[in-house]
Parts: structure tokens; sequence; C-alpha cells
């Protein structure tokens, strides 16, 4: 999908100074060579002041523009922090746009990303009269695949009325798009199964083998980012094609000047999914599956293809059944030498490696007996790595094992987690330092690192070393809002510790008459879904009791989106959520008036990354809970804290309920990182704030 590339010209809008780069043309220019420009753009008279409605100068933005063009001119890196209401888009998109040259854009989400390719690109670009072209690209789970649909509408393996509709709308809309782009057809939602029946996967595209191979709307996404000037991806694109090169992106990177990574907070946790490995008992019933049906329809007389699936099928959930929990995450150390696992895990092996020997020799009969060839090797190749990394006890004596997660600390962990009816194999990176900065080495680039949290108390270290950046420029930038004058935080007293088992009862009694006062117009943010079921348990029975006329909206009850609309509609309601909504949540305005935290967000501390992490920090000298999890706790926090001011007319109350706060010596670091609101711990000082009296700050 590319934007037109002759937008409309506003008069007077660039000066002869002010030429836009191609990419042949960037080299490196004097520190402030575009300060005049970048003034004379932002301000007031300028043409974004003249182009975009209610826009108004706002010198932490100018000022972030002016370091963001002066990293792009220099070719070098710059991690920059921008508080809400900076305006940190267009402070990028106007010297990405103007002097950025090749420039990739990679945002934390879908969403935003739509929303930069149909909105503010555009907005920039028209109002800088810039000529530049503009694609939008996404992981090939996006765009209808032509062989997938058809091969769906032929064998009609339908599991519900309602796949066959929206089977028919996929059809319908295939006649008519130009992209291929799911996110266009609104009446089949996203979530909907039989997006998974209509799209290819890395496994299941047949490549330039495919009949539709011309037609397909992944290479046209493809070849039209190759050509444009400006590129928007997201995280997870750009991080897949970096460790699997199946997105594009790879093809991008060489001539690419400029990469700016928006949100870029939440770069370690998407790099380190796509850096490290995973197979599942999961992926290894879906190839038998199409192995079965492949078999059956192209090679009928070449095995009996029962008898050739059953065994994988049968090991695949035995070595589930070994975990006898749901939701259970252990490291391969501590699971026990005597254990189920091990002898399960060597079956799984030998019966896939036994399939593997019938697809070789009937591979030939079909492209698609070839294609679950191909998957199974790599299922194969995937479970001999896992099984003889570093830290893997299969097949070792316990000293051996010990000695071999000695050496892999510094490497990766290996862990195993439990879901209903699947099991997960991880080998996960401790650091993707050393592997991002090679990511980054070679070609002279600029590279722009921004987000509204990446420092903890001006601090960047922790981000910093998270992604290797450590002798790179950073600056931060404030939000222009006046928070001691809009916002309050209010720490309820005589709250349990977090870790008692009452505590959400505690947390939903502390905040009842807070709620109350606020005519409800509220978030409550929770740290796990346990704590968000059992919070809204309690709610709507305290609701209905008291006769409290606030809708109350449940994460997991409709799609994110959905719930944000009606909560924006009500204007009174309560909102339940977990993580999704701690962060890309944007509600401005009287709707949202309180946000309340029920505890400090510390990852849980049977998490054997973190643990792995922790201990290898620990054997250099350094406190595993001060350099790792408290920073982290604190950026999260700063995210959720984010949902409560979003506009110079917003006010309200941030009330974080973990006693933490005010009992442990790090709480001062974290309130201190916070935005400066006036403090309270006072429920009589909330309802005054609500009446608009005067507080007197704790």
């Amino acid at each position: 999908m590319t934007e037109d590339t002759s937008p409309p010209v506003a008069e007077g809008a660039l000066s002869a100074t002010t030429a836009v780069a191609t990419p042949a043309a960037i080299a490196t220019a004097a520190p402030g060579a575009h300060d005049a420009d970048i003034d004379r753009l932002f301000a007031s008279s300028g043409p974004l002041g003249q182009a975009v409605g209610g826009f108004r100068p706002r010198q932490a933005q100018t000022e972030m523009a002016k370091a963001i063009a002066d990293a792009i001119a220099q070719q070098r890196t710059l991690i920059a922090e921008a508080g809400t209401g900076t305006g940190k888009t267009f402070a990028y998109l106007v010297p990405a746009l103007l002097w950025g040259g090749k420039v990739i854009v990679s945002t934390g989400t879908k969403n935003l990303q739509d929303q930069l390719f149909l909105r503010d690109i555009p907005t920039v670009r028209r109002a800088l009269s810039a000529p530049v072209s503009v694609a939008l690209l996404k992981g090939r789970a996006n765009y209808v695949c032509h062989f997938h649909l058809e091969r769906t509408l032929q064998n009609g393996r339908m599991t519900s009325r309602e796949d066959v509709g929206y089977l028919r709308e996929i059809s319908r809309f295939m006649k008519t798009t130009s992209s291929g782009d799911k996110a266009e057809l609104s009446k089949v939602p996203e979530t909907a199964l039989i997006w998974n029946l209509v799209t290819s996967t890395r496994d299941t595209c047949m490549g330039a083998e495919c009949q539709y191979y011309q037609d397909c709307f992944v290479m046209k996404a493809r070849k039209e980012a190759q050509q444009a000037d400006v590129v928007v991806v997201n995280h997870h694109l750009f991080f897949a094609d970096v460790a699997l090169k199946d997105t594009g992106v790879a093809e991008l990177l060489p001539s690419a000047n400029t990469i700016i990574f928006d949100e870029a907070h939440q770069l370690p946790e998407v790099a380190t999914l796509f850096f490290g490995n995973t197979v599942s008992t999961s992926q290894i019933l879906e190839l038998c599956r199409d192995v079965l049906a492949e078999g059956l329809s192209h090679a009928r007389d070449g095995a009996d293809w029962g008898q050739v699936v059953v065994p994988v099928e049968k090991a695949a959930r035995d070595l589930r059944l070994t975990f006898p929990q749901e939701g259970g995450r252990l490291a391969v150390n501590q699971i026990a030498a005597s254990s189920a696992f091990f002898p399960a895990l060597e079956t799984m092996r030998a019966q896939l490696h036994s399939m593997i020997a019938v697809l070789e020799k009937q591979a030939e009969r079909a492209e698609t007996i070839e294609q679950c060839r191909t998957r199974a090797v790599e299922l194969g190749h995937q479970l001999d790595s896992w099984n003889s990394a570093p830290g893997s006890n299969t097949g070792k004596s316990a000293k051996k094992a010990k000695a071999a997660d000695a050496e892999g600390e510094e490497g990766s962990v290996l862990w195993v987690e439990a879901f209903s009816s699947s099991l997960q194999l991880h080998q996960t990176p401790l650091s993707i330092a050393p592997i991002f900065n090679k990511q980054r080495e070679g070609v002279a680039r600029s590279w722009i690192f921004t987000s509204a949290t990446l420092a903890v108390k001006n601090d960047f270290q922790h981000y910093a070393s998270q992604m290797g950046l450590w002798d790179e420029p950073a600056q931060s930038w404030p939000s222009p809002f006046d928070y001691g004058e809009q916002g309050l935080l209010y720490v309820p007293q005589n709250l349990p510790q977090p870790n008692s088992p009452d505590y959400t009862d505690a947390v939903v009694d502390a905040a009842l008459p807070v709620i109350e006062a606020s005519g409800g117009r509220a978030f409550l943010l929770c740290t796990t879904i346990r704590a968000v079921n059992r919070a809204a348990e309690r709610l709507r029975a305290e609701f209905e009791a008291r006769h409290l006329d606030f809708p109350l909206m449940v994460q997991g009850e409709a799609g994110r989106t959905e719930l944000l609309d009606r909560f924006r509609a009500a204007g009174n309601a309560v909102l339940i959520g977990s993580q999704s909504f701690w962060e890309g949540v944007d509600v401005r305005g009287e709707a949202l008036s309180l946000v309340i935290i029920d505890k400090l967000p510390f990852s849980p501390p049977d998490d054997p990354v973190l643990a792995a992490r922790i201990e290898a920090l620990e054997s250099k000298g350094m406190n595993g809970f001060m350099h790792h999890q408290l920073p982290a706790a604190i950026i999260n926090l700063k995210q959720g804290a984010g949902r409560l001011i979003r506009d110079e007319a917003d006010r309200g109350v941030l009330m974080i309920c973990d006693p933490r706060l005010i009992s442990k010596g790090y709480g001062r670091r974290i309130w201190q990182s916070l935005p400066p609101f006036k403090r309270t711990r006072e429920l009589d000082a909330v309802k005054a704030f609500w009446r608009g009296d005067a507080i007197e700050p704790d």
C-alpha cells in the first residue's frame, strides 16, 4: 500500500534552504545546520501552523526536532524521551521527511502503524509539501493469500456458520481490494479464526512456485516498500525480519538512511521474543494435520498416512501431559532429572524424524508435501537445537548439566511453559544487546529511539544497557502539562502487603469511595488477569448494592478497541484491565479522570528468564533488583500513570494502592520518576480536588 507521492503544495511551505534530501544526497552536516529551518517550520506562522488545526508551538517539540535533525545529518544514534503532550510524532516526522533520505519508521502496534500511515504522515507531508512516497508494510498474516483462500473455498472445512459468512465477505473483499490488507475489511473481526485459513505463514507460503505469485499482496507490499522513501512497519515485523529474514525489512535495511523507533520502550521485550527460539507441541500437531491431509490428497498409495502421523501426535500430547498444571513456567534446570519430560521429549523427536523419513520419499509427489517436509525438517532442527543447547539436562549427568547451565548463563536460558493444550520450549537470550549491536554495524545511518518512558529519574542507563546503546547520546524533554495543577497522586493508607491473599479486595474497598467521588470515569489497572477478574466481580456486586449507575467494562469481555469506544461514549464508566491497557491508550477529556493502579508492576518472581538475568547480573557483582527489576517496574509504571493526563485541559487523580511506594526505601525513587503531581494520603484531599478546592501538598 503506497500513498500518492504528489501532495498539494502549501504556499510558502518550503524556502530555498529547506531542501528535501534524497537517499543519495544524505551527507554529514554540522550540528545545528537545520536549526533555523526547524524554528520556522514549527513557528505559529509556519507551514504546520497554517495546515494543522489547533497547532501551537511547543519549545520541547521544537528542541526535540532539532536534536533529531542533527542526529540524521550526522548519521548517529539518539535516545529521545519526550513527555506526554510534547508532540514527538511531528518532532521526528518533520526532519525525517525533509532530510532523512530513505526512512524506516517502526511503531509499537499495528494500530499506531495505521495511524501514522493514514493520518500523521499525510498531514505533515501536505503541510511541508514534501515530495516523498510512503508505504505501509505489515507481516504476511495481515494479507489475504490467493492460494489459501482458493483452497479454503474448495475444501469447505468450516467449523461454524459464522466462518462461512466471514469467508463469503473475504471472497467479496478480494474482488475490490488493491492491498489485500485485512484491516480494510471491518466486517470480519481481526481475531476471527477464519483468517488462519486464508493467510499464509512463513512455513505455508509457496513462494515463487505459487501460481498466484505475480498477484501476491505480500510481494506487492514488499515491492512498494522497496521503492518508497518512507516505510512504516511495526516492531514485531522489524525484529521478526532481523531474526527470520521473512518480512521484507531485510531488503530495505541496506538502503535505509534513517531508522526511527517510536514507542521504543517496547523494543527490549519484542527483540527478546524474536532473537530467542520457541517450538511448541501445537506446531507439531498442526504439521501432523497438514501431513495427513496432503498425503491423502496427493500420495494416498505412498504410505499409511494415519499410521505415519498418529505416533507423532501421541508423542506431542504425551509431552504436554508431563506438565500437569496449566500456566506453569520452569527453567530446564528446575525440572527434576527423573521427570517424564526428558524421555517424552526424546520420544517426540524420534517419532518426528520417522515421519520426516516418509516425507522425504513422497515429497516429489506434490509441492504441498514438499512444503510439509520442509516444515518438519525445520521443527526437527529447532527441537535438536533446544535439546543440545547449554543448560539442557537431556541425556546429561547432573554434574554436566550444572556445568552447562553455568556456561549458558552468559548466552541464553532454556525454559518450558505449559498451556491448556500445548507445551512451549523456549530458548531466550539473557541479553539482546550484543545481537542488536551486530545488526547496527556496517552502513552508517541514524538510529532514533523515542518514547515517553525511557529513563528512570532522567537516568537512561537501564534502557541503554538493555539495547546495547551504552555510549550513545540521550536527551529528555519535559511534558508541557502543568502536572502540579492538573493532577494529584493519592496513596491510600492502611492497605495490606501486595502478597496478602485478600489484597485485591482491599484495593477495591479503598477505591470505591474514590470512584464514587469521581463519578466513575476511571481505569482500574491490574498487574494480573486474576486481579482483573476478582476486581470485576467485587465492583459489579458493589455497584449494584450501592445503586451506582457506572457502566463496568472488563478486559476480555470485548476487544480492546470496542471497550475503549464504549468507555469514551459512556462518560462515567469504569474500565478494568491488565497490561494491554497500561500503554497505547489515549482517552482525553473528562471521560477518564481517575487511574487506579493496584500494585507496582514488578515482573513475576517465578519468571525463569528474569531469574536467570538476575543471577547473571549478581555474578558480576551487581544488584539484580536495583539494576534490573526496579527500573523495569518504574518504566512500566510510568506508562500506566501516563494514561491520566493526555491534554492541557485534563484533570485527574492517580491512585497507586501499593504500600511499598511509601514503606520501602526504593519507593522515593519510584514516585520521583513519575510526573510531578501534588501528593496526598488523605481521602478528604482527593474529594477536595474533585470539588476544585486548593490542596496543600504532602
